[in-house]
């Protein structure tokens, strides 16, 4: 049995932790969500805190900021595209469950799959076979035994953040003018992006800017989600996409619904169902079997 090469020890490992970092979303914002927080404050205090968190690290390595234009350009559409999924899962939740909704965003291994194919790179059976398995694990997690109609403007949503999500990690895989961009300045100029869409959001609603962030607790949640669901979760998904391609990176994905649903058990108190553990298991077997058949 070949050893695993060195991408593949640098790139499965970011993929993971991509996953658990971004499932720890609930951890930090149900709470502000409770307390009467804008969606739109959440999210634009936890991109502007990320961004002046990774400036400073930048600072302190003395990282150059200049990009060329053509390297601009692909920064922004990046920065729009991982805004957009943020925004389209939020206002998911607004018409269709967050189990529900967090089912139909995990189909976006298969939509990179399907858009990698259109680029004449076809994954190889083990990673669909990765795929088929991890989407059914996460589908058996979310299965309550309700019988409620979901929302079709729900599932459009969802749909929407699943494929803008999709096209993020595609071009950060393909894309040759970021190539040489280090990957902490990528997620730097992806977050400013993000940071100034939803100030623009907060300037244009009636909320005021800090309704609900009141005390310490408040704002060591922002930090906690500015540090790991943002910053950490997006460096290493760079990482993963660069060292083990934009396909498998995806289907590691399935650390973020497994976190989720173990933060909603353990700190707020969510069943855990057979369901649950079954799925967490089918899926933790698929990511292995992958990781084991494919050296790459």
């Amino acid at each position: 049995m070949k050893p695993l090469s060195r991408n593949a020890i640098i790139g499965y490992p970011a993929g993971i932790i991509t996953g658990i970092t971004y499932g720890l979303n609930p951890l930090f914002g149900v709470p502000l969500m409770r307390d009467g927080a804008p969606i739109e404050s959440i999210l634009f205090f936890r991109y502007a805190i990320a961004v002046l968190l990774l400036g400073a690290f930048l600072l302190l390595r003395r990282q150059s900021f200049r990009i060329s234009w053509k390297q601009a350009g692909v920064l922004l559409v990046l920065g729009l595209l991982y805004t957009s999924s943020s925004i389209f899962l939020f206002e998911a939740y607004n018409y269709i469950a967050s189990g529900l909704a967090t089912t139909i965003i995990f189909l976006y291994p298969v939509l990179v799959a399907i858009i990698m194919v259109f680029l004449r790179v076809v994954p190889s059976w083990p990673v669909w076979l990765s795929i088929v398995a991890t989407f059914a694990g996460v589908v058996i997690m979310t299965q309550n035994g309700s019988s409620q109609a979901a929302d079709p403007t729900g599932v459009l949503l969802s749909l929407g953040s699943a494929l803008v999500y999709a096209l993020f990690i595609v071009i950060i895989n393909r894309n040759k003018a970021i190539g040489s961009i280090p990957n902490s300045l990528l997620t730097f100029y992806a977050l400013s992006v993000g940071a100034v869409i939803f100030f623009g959001k907060i300037m244009m609603s009636d909320a005021e800017i800090t309704t609900g962030l009141t005390g310490h607790t408040a704002w060591l949640s922002l930090l906690g989600l500015a540090l790991l669901p943002t910053v950490v979760s997006t460096a290493t998904l760079a990482i993963a996409t660069r060292n083990i391609g934009a396909t498998k990176a995806s289907v590691l994905g399935v650390f973020e619904p497994v976190t989720a649903i173990l933060v909603g058990t353990l700190v707020f108190g969510e069943t855990l169902t057979a369901n649950i553990v079954v799925g967490i298991l089918i899926s933790i077997v698929a990511i292995t079997f992958m990781i084991a058949m494919t050296k790459r």
